[in-house]
């Protein structure tokens, strides 16, 4: 009688297997279409979010270029007028301050050069990119305050 019973279940089982497990190729094939409308769906808000990544990179690097650009004309104009004011010192004072001028000049022509040939390659090398040159313009503000402030006393 259990021979009978296990053996009535297995059949059951097998056949509720096979009942279930078999479905038609329509429902098949319209599984594979929803799956596929789904991944195009997805692909097409990942192009979209890059995009808009990429837009704000651009957009973010225009932003600094400019400021950096300002901040660089800013210094020119600031060298300029500090040359015209130790025109009037003493030969030795002034051949000093423009040696360290000639300096600066040529630090700020390089970091207008620095910022005008950066590609954007990435985020990572962008942030980089972008303290490095933070970092550099301040040192190179520090530097010509330090010298204009000498030149007060």
């Amino acid at each position: 009688m259990k021979k009978t019973i296990f053996t009535l279940a297995v059949s059951v089982f097998i056949a509720g297997t096979m009942f279930i497990g078999c479905q038609s190729s329509a429902t098949k094939v319209e599984n594979a279409q929803d799956k596929l409308r789904e991944a195009n769906n997805n692909v097409v808000e990942a192009q979209n979010d890059l995009n808009k990544t990429r837009q704000d990179s651009i957009n973010e690097y225009l932003d600094f270029k400019k400021v950096s650009e300002d901040k660089i004309i800013a210094q020119e104009k600031s060298i300029a007028e500090f040359k015209a004011r130790i025109a009037k010192e003493k030969k030795e004072n002034r051949l000093k301050y423009e040696k360290k001028l000639a300096e600066i000049e040529q630090k700020n022509s390089d970091m207008k050069k620095k910022l005008d040939d950066y590609q954007l390659e990435g985020k990572d090398k962008w942030d980089l990119f972008k303290t490095e040159f933070s970092h550099n313009m301040e040192e190179l503000g520090k530097a010509f305050n330090d010298l204009t402030i000498k030149n007060t006393k």
